[in-house]
């Protein structure tokens, strides 16, 4: 991730845990990444800003964003369904996709 990502996602990091006293920055499979409660919602992947996005309507505006796929941390075609990656391309729609998915119920299981 080149330094102008980096920095995009450190300052929504930061706004992000303004907001919102229960949300720390963290790591999960070695992602820098901000959890709620201790519960992953966001983090910096290597192809773009990763969303755990429990609502349908939310989780398929994230996923119609050209160049946004679902998150398979494996690489072996076992993608997180309710996880959307947003390239950098469109770090225009990180911040608002970051207080989306901060705001959701993340003990919704996946459908």
């Amino acid at each position: 991730m080149s330094r102008p990502q980096q920095n995009r996602y450190d300052d929504i990091v930061d706004a992000i845990a303004g907001w919102y006293p229960d949300c720390r920055a963290g790591k999960l499979f070695s992602m820098p990444c901000v959890k709620r409660s201790g519960q992953f919602v966001f983090g910096l992947g290597r192809t773009g800003m990763v969303f755990k996005l429990t609502d349908p309507e939310t989780h398929a505006r994230a996923l119609a964003v050209p160049g946004a796929h679902l998150f398979d941390p494996s690489g072996r075609g076992q993608p997180f369904r309710q996880w959307v990656v947003v390239p950098p391309e469109r770090s225009d729609e990180w911040e608002p996709l970051a207080a989306e998915a901060v705001a959701q119920d993340h003990s919704v299981p996946p459908r």
